[in-house]
């Protein structure tokens, strides 16, 4: 049983004899009960929070890697990302020798005013030019092995943000995108 002993018993205080006082006992027996009760009550009554994660699409695997399927995409909807090093971004809208008006490679930083803002506005310019409201933007992400795992998490962040409908990861740089990141490193 657990006991709070309050006060002392009056011993080696000089001669004088005083009358026996009683310690005032409080039994916490009671009290240790209910912190385990109300410890187990709560942690079987919390939710726990869920860990977020975003749904990737990964292409399947074949057994022939010799073979090399070229999906041709309509310039007028595709919108590259390079990513550099030291978080540094350029994207441009079409091919990169015929870029899309108003799509030439451009530097970018990360967040609301910069890669956002060019995201959201080709997400709803690229219905309007093909005509077709089922076909939307398709964004293709290159970063360069200098850049940052936490630079390709935010990228991806900013497709779920935009609701970007198709993108994917490419590790394949060409030399002129290349020069372009090498650029950007300057």
């Amino acid at each position: 049983m657990a006991e709070l002993n309050t006060g002392d018993s009056g011993k080696g205080k000089g001669g004088k004899v005083r009358s026996k006082k009683s310690n005032a006992k409080v039994d916490l027996t009671a009290m240790v009960d209910l912190a385990f009760l109300l410890i187990t009550f709560f942690m079987l009554t919390t939710s726990l929070s869920k860990p977020q994660s975003m749904d990737l699409g990964l292409p399947d695997k074949e057994d022939d890697p010799t073979k090399n399927k070229d999906i041709k995409v309509d310039q007028r909807r595709t919108m590259t990302i390079l990513m550099g090093d030291n978080d540094k971004i350029k994207w441009y809208h079409g091919l990169l020798e015929t870029p899309e008006p108003n799509g030439k490679p451009t530097d970018a930083v990360y967040g609301r005013n910069g890669l956002r803002k060019e995201i959201l506005k080709r997400v709803t310019s690229v219905p309007q030019v093909t005509g077709d409201k089922e076909k939307g933007l398709i964004v293709i992400i290159k970063p360069s092995k200098k850049s940052t795992y936490r630079n390709l998490v935010d990228v991806l962040d900013e497709m779920a943000i935009c609701k970007v409908p198709t993108y994917a990861i490419v590790n394949d740089i060409t030399p002129e995108e290349m020069k372009l990141v090498d650029e950007m490193n300057k």
